[in-house]
């Protein structure tokens, strides 16, 4: 019972969460930093890219739809007077995400900030990636663990050039990671039984909170190479990812979201600040605080299943 309430305390933190004590005016100058932003384009990605704009970073927006990127690195250029670079990238495909992270090698040695921010919720359970991955755990587990680990030494060099000495991965995590009822390996590629019983929603937070078990056990074999690795809730934020919601769905949605810019403030302090650099492997809640995820992301043999067998699916065939 302690800890059933202890997680819906913590969802309650997440929906409601305090004011903001970090805000877009406290990321610290970025010139001479490169910093990859997933899902770019919309959303948390498209508030998390201006305000690295806005602070001179170089910035490589990494989105699918190349005719949306442009249109809105035009738009973010006329507001802020720098330019971010498209890095076409598609998360449900495994070929396009290692032509993107071949793409990024080539024009960049070095990577400061990783975002791993894009996603998908609650799709239909019969679309599966190219590789046949469930589509919510295939975009916002595997393609984003694929393309971490190819741009690690990208990451590595950055480290040796910032001035903390460290680069980071910030990994989009969700409250709905506290809803999960653990890992069920079986449902992550494929069609089954037991997925079909779980539904969308379960799919989406076992996604989620996959994404935190893998997260932690990053930020422990990363360490010796100076790239910190966290899991970031960004709070109950409008938008893209409510497109497959049910009008139920969205008429309670719709009393708890906040504007984007609110979503990108932790990512932002996970990414950006000083305060963060002893919270590797840490679970981060709205906005710009450390929390508590469940059990599951603290588990060593878990966080150890968990990378081996998305080492196993990632192996070039």
């Amino acid at each position: 019972m302690g800890n059933s309430l202890s997680i819906y305390a913590s969802i309650f933190r997440s929906l409601f969460p305090p004011a903001p004590k970090f805000l877009p005016q406290d990321v610290p100058d970025l010139t001479g930093r490169v910093i990859v932003v997933t899902g770019g384009a919309s959303g948390i990605g498209k508030e998390t890219v201006k305000v690295f704009l806005e602070h001179n970073a170089k910035v490589y927006l990494a989105t699918r739809n190349r005719s949306q990127a442009e249109a809105v690195i035009a738009e973010l250029k006329a507001a802020t007077g720098n330019e971010a670079h498209f890095l076409p990238l598609d998360l449900a495909n495994l070929a396009a995400v290692r032509a993107a992270a071949e793409e990024f090698l080539s024009k960049e040695h070095e990577l400061h900030v990783l975002f791993n921010n894009a996603g998908t919720m609650w799709c239909p359970l019969e679309q599966l990636t190219a590789d046949g991955f469930d589509m919510q755990f295939g975009t916002n587990v595997v393609g984003h663990v694929l393309l971490t680990t190819l741009l690690l030494p990208a990451l590595a060099a950055g480290a040796r050039s910032a001035p903390d000495g460290r680069a980071r991965v910030v990994n989009t995590s969700s409250c709905g990671a506290l809803l999960a009822t653990g890992l069920r390996f079986e449902t992550f590629r494929g069609v089954s039984a037991l997925r079909t019983r779980l539904g969308t929603k379960d799919m989406y937070n076992q996604s989620k909170l996959a994404m935190a078990v893998w997260s932690r056990e990053a930020a422990r074999r990363y360490a010796d190479k100076n790239v910190l690795v966290y899991a970031v809730d960004p709070g109950s934020v409008k938008t893209g990812l409510q497109r497959n919601a049910t009008w139920m769905d969205r008429l309670f949605l719709n009393m708890i979201l906040h504007e984007p810019w609110y979503g990108a403030l932790t990512q932002l302090w996970a990414g950006t600040s000083p305060e963060t650099l002893s919270l590797n492997g840490e679970w981060l809640i709205p906005y710009a605080r450390h929390g508590r995820c469940l059990p599951e992301m603290y588990d060593a043999q878990l966080g150890e299943k968990l990378w081996t067998w998305l080492e196993e699916q990632l192996q070039e065939k």
